[in-house]
């Protein structure tokens, strides 16, 4: 199996950790955190280091993600996930061994698909994306990147989701909705209409 980096710890990092335990392609090497001090190992794996060491400890091992979790802003996902592209970090995409993706869907690299997910055909997921438990994405789905997903949500057939947009648990995005870049969406929205960038609703 590939030795890979996990590049946060916090809850959405166990998450991860669990998927990546499940699909067997990766083995977790250990974790990067934005400070170090006394840390415990997280589910058993070692803290290696912090952010200004990870160049350093891509040489060794290159493989890489980002799993800090995402809801208010993408700002720290991307700014990680841009440090990652910009020391030649190989980024791959984690897919649950519970998570159905179809085979002519296509998912970003630095992407997590996590346990009971589906994504069905022709969706198309962009860059450093969480599509969390038990989320759905129906065909033809677009997904920008820097999305989260967040679990039991369900976008329909034809959405788009913009750039660094959130969706919350159990929402629903009705077939054919276009939602702007940024945008927040709360726990249990019923989206039946576009809606503008930036914008929040719950």
């Amino acid at each position: 199996m590939i030795p890979l980096l996990l590049i946060g710890g916090g809850g959405h990092c166990r998450s991860c950790i669990e998927v990546i335990e499940s699909q067997k392609e990766y083995k977790i090497a250990g974790i990067v955190l934005p400070n170090t001090g006394n840390p415990e190992p997280i589910l058993g794996y070692p803290v290696l280091g912090i952010d200004e060491e990870l160049e350093k400890l891509l040489l060794k091992i290159p493989y890489a993600i980002v799993t800090v979790g995402q809801i208010r802003n993408p700002d720290i996902r991307i700014r990680l996930f841009e440090k990652l592209k910009k020391n030649d970090a190989k980024l791959p995409i984690i897919i649950a061994s519970t998570a159905y993706c179809s085979k002519h869907a296509l998912v970003g690299y630095g992407s997590i698909v996590m346990h009971g997910a589906q994504v069905n055909t022709s969706a198309r997921i962009g860059e450093n994306c969480i599509i969390n438990s038990q989320a759905l994405v129906e065909h033809d789905v677009h997904i920008d990147h820097h999305c989260h997903i967040a679990t039991g949500a369900r976008i329909n057939g034809g959405a788009q989701i913009g750039m660094g947009s959130f969706v919350g648990s159990g929402s629903i995005i009705r077939e054919g909705v276009k939602v702007g870049s940024r945008v927040i969406i709360g726990t249990g929205q019923v989206i039946l209409r576009d809606v503008p960038e930036g914008k929040v609703v719950k």
